[in-house]
Parts: C-alpha cells; structure tokens; sequence
C-alpha cells in the first residue's frame, strides 16, 4: 500500500513534456511533476533504460508517464513528440526544456562539427521546442528553460557551451512577451554546480567550495524551482532568467 503524497501545487489533470527528462535534473523534475499529479511525457534521446526507470518511478507513486525517444537537435522528432503527448495524455499544460549537450576545450580547439552538435540542441533546439509549445499549449499553460549559472560565472573552456545556453535569455524574454495574452509563462532556470553527467565526479569537491553551504546541488534543489514555476503561485512570473546556484553567481 502506497503512502499518499502531499501536494504542495496540486498539478492534478495537467499534462507536461520533460525534453531531456530521463536522468540528473529532467529526471528529477518528471518525478516532482508527477507527484504533484500531472501526466509526464518523458523524453529521452538514447537511454531507454534511464528513461524506463523514470517512467516506473512515477508510477509507483501512482502518477501517469509515458516514455518517448526523440532527438531533440531534429525539428521533426520535437513535433513528434508533442504529436505522441497529445495522443496520450489530451492536450499540453507545461513543458520543460531540459535537453543539453556539452563540448568542454579550450576555444581555439573547437571544431565546426562540435559547434553544431551543441548549438543543434542548445540553442536550434530550445528554439524549436519554445515554438512548437507556443502553437500546442493550452492558455495559462508553462514553459520552463534550463539553462545554466554558467553564463554569469565565464568559465574557460565553456565558450561553445556557454554561447549555446546565452540565446535562451532572449528567446524567454521575447516569447513570453508573446504569450502574455493568453496566460502563458515563460521562464529560464539557471542552476550552478549540480550533480548531473555534466559535472565529472573529479570536479565535485572543488565546485562545492564555491558555495556558502559548501556542497554542490543536488537535482531535486533545481527541480523544486521548475515545479514552483509549473504552478499557479507562479502566473505573475514570466520572461525571468531564475538562479538556482546555491550563492555560487
């Protein structure tokens, strides 16, 4: 028997897309969104395993998910999967732009083929899935971006990374202009040192000195950011680049 979960936003009958929701962040923000009771769709681009484990997480605590693979550097994979969304589950409420890459050298090293695999998804992509969720969601709907503290902090050997991630803050002030009419928020999240694959372990210790609490975040402290701004307490929030960085920027 399953212990009933306490619903601080109450996202009951809500639908939302995680692109890039599987592991690290995503994957704690699929979960958080299911407990509050909305329908995850939880995108993934190549580890099904990762993704399935999501998707069997939530439902053992009696939420509602569906695991899909799409690339999201491809505009018809990022349509697909609101295709395979609205198929599911009816019509879309919040989605999440979580997917990222990262090519980390220093800039006199970088390759064309490495600029366009990151900004392909960093930048083409969150285009696309911003766009795609402003045709699709339902009036008063959410869209959250995770970008990154980085572009506050200029760390050598992030240059291609951090161009990538410094289009969402035009892209979320411009498109939620956009959306005012109709209720719908836009929103970026920045989080600093967190424990995801883009962190390597060996660079841990040293990220957790830069923080007054001395430790490097854990997913669910930025995942906490998204589930507060997929809620109604957020709907007077819009166009906001929101750090979550631990005092790190």
């Amino acid at each position: 028997m399953s212990i009933p979960h306490h619903r601080k936003y109450n996202l009951r009958d809500k639908v939302a897309i995680v692109a890039g929701g599987s592991r690290g962040i995503g994957r704690a923000v699929s979960e958080g969104l299911g407990r509050e009771g909305a329908a995850i769709v939880v995108n993934y681009v190549s580890n099904h395993e990762a993704a399935n484990d999501t998707v069997r997480a939530i439902a053992e605590g009696e939420g509602k998910a569906l695991a899909v693979k799409a690339d999201m550097s491809r505009v018809e994979d990022i349509r697909r999967l609101f295709d395979e969304a609205e198929t599911a589950f009816g019509e879309i409420d919040i989605v999440v732009a979580n997917a990222a890459t990262a090519v980390i050298k220093p800039f006199v090293e970088f390759s064309e083929d490495e600029y366009d695999q990151v900004f392909n998804v960093n930048a083409k992509g969150v285009f696309f899935i911003l766009q795609e969720a402003a045709k699709r969601l339902r009036n008063g709907g959410r869209i959250i971006v995770t970008s990154t503290g980085g572009v506050r902090m200029l760390i050598p050997g992030n240059a291609l990374y951090l161009a990538s991630k410094g289009t969402i803050e035009q892209l979320v002030r411009t498109v939620a202009q956009e959306l005012g009419p109709r209720n719908i928020t836009v929103n970026a999240i920045l989080p600093g040192y967190t424990k995801t694959d883009l962190l390597p372990e060996r660079d841990r210790r040293v990220a957790a000195e830069a923080s007054p609490f001395k430790r490097v975040g854990e997913p669910e402290d930025v995942a906490d950011v998204a589930l507060f701004l997929a809620s109604n307490e957020a709907r007077w929030i819009t166009g906001q680049e929101i750090g979550a960085g631990g005092g790190v920027f």
